[in-house]
């Protein structure tokens, strides 16, 4: 009997430290997690898009007198400064038409002379009675109508000698030579094409944005484009205009912004835009991954001292705009507090936390490359 006594006495023992050992393997150990704190400091609110450059100026130079191409001196690629003569049209039928028209000219200007002098005669034989009122009238215009032929033989003559200037034709803006359509020894008329020049030194920036964008988006607001043409570099401007309708089939807006090209960019490219809708000086923010959603909104977990040990204690918080990886609190959060960073998203109100250091970006070696 005193055998299962103390029998019995061993195993409720033994029993007994098995349940403090189960017990203590049910204690979760502390989350390894890194902390930041929430800070204030300047903070803008973007807007984001990708768009594209178009070339604000990229005449088409033309023929403006028909002519065979005697000489071509700009070719495709080559910069041109205005009036730079770009290539030269046989002048020997337009100059043969000016010197027709000031001949004419010349005549009728010799024909209205001599009805000058003699409507003077006839007035002095009106004024003396020796002529009828109605011969001096026909005398008068006749010499209204050839002084009217007159004009017209000297417009005549001077278009013709601004055509025998046309044959030269001349740049009509600083550009480069993007193609050359003429060669030497063609026959061109009127209106024909002969060269497109661009102009690369203003750009046009076209931004697509949503529509829901549209009440935030002014005229004069700040804009800061990168290209892949040129990395490293941010090139800033102002909206320029915003085109009134919604483009069709993508529904976004036009938004338009004249950039000033230093030769790296060119048009067709894209660009990665920003507009600066506002900017705030002593706005408080957050890494974005501090943020988390929980049943009660979205939280971030202070870390503060409990019975000696470190733990997270979870405060809901009001989130605006999102730049550069960071978030804005509105509420919730007074600046310089300690919150868990990495390893935030799998905390939960209490818990037991331990925390690590970041990693340190490892220096080169003297010698690396």
């Amino acid at each position: 009997m005193r055998n299962a006594l103390l029998a019995g006495l061993a195993l409720t023992l033994l029993g007994a430290c098995g349940q403090k050992v189960e017990q203590k393997k049910a204690v979760p150990p502390p989350s390894l997690i890194t902390v930041t704190q929430a800070t204030k400091g300047d903070f803008e609110v973007v807007l984001e898009t990708l768009g594209n450059l178009e070339v604000l100026a990229d005449p088409k130079v033309g023929a403006e007198v028909a002519g065979r191409v005697t000489q071509v001196l700009a070719r495709s690629g080559k910069q041109v400064k205005a009036g730079e003569l770009l290539a030269v049209i046989d002048a020997g039928d337009v100059a043969l038409q000016n010197r027709a028209d000031e001949a004419e000219a010349r005549r009728i200007e010799a024909l209205a002379k001599q009805q000058e002098k003699l409507a003077d005669r006839q007035q002095a034989l009106m004024d003396k009675g020796f002529l009828s009122k109605n011969a001096g009238e026909d005398v008068a215009a006749q010499r209204a109508a050839l002084a009217a032929q007159f004009d017209a033989a000297r417009a005549r003559a001077d278009n013709s000698r601004r055509s025998v200037g046309k044959t030269r034709v001349l740049a009509p803006i600083d550009g480069i030579v993007e193609v050359q359509i003429v060669s030497p020894g063609d026959y061109v008329k009127v209106g024909d094409p002969l060269f497109n020049l661009v102009a690369p030194n203003k750009l046009r920036a076209h931004l697509p944005f949503a529509e829901s964008f549209g009440p935030r988006l002014k005229v004069g607001q700040e804009v800061r484009l990168v290209s892949p043409l040129a990395p490293g570099k941010v090139f800033a401007s102002r909206i320029k205009d915003i085109r009134p309708g919604v483009v069709e089939g993508s529904r976004t807006l036009d938004v338009l912004v004249d950039v000033d090209n230093d030769g790296s960019l060119r048009g067709g490219g894209t660009v990665n835009a920003a507009v600066i809708v506002s900017a705030r000086a002593e706005a408080l923010t957050v890494p974005e991954q501090s943020i988390v959603l929980r049943p009660a909104g979205k939280v971030v977990y202070l870390i503060a001292e409990a019975d000696g040990q470190k733990k997270a204690q979870q405060k809901p918080v009001r989130v605006g705009a999102k730049r550069g990886g960071r978030i804005e609190i509105l509420e919730g959060l007074a600046g310089g507090e300690t919150i868990a960073l990495d390893g935030a998203g799998f905390l939960t109100n209490g818990a037991a936390v331990a925390i690590k250091e970041a990693a340190k970006p490892v220096e080169p070696k003297h010698g690396a490359k």
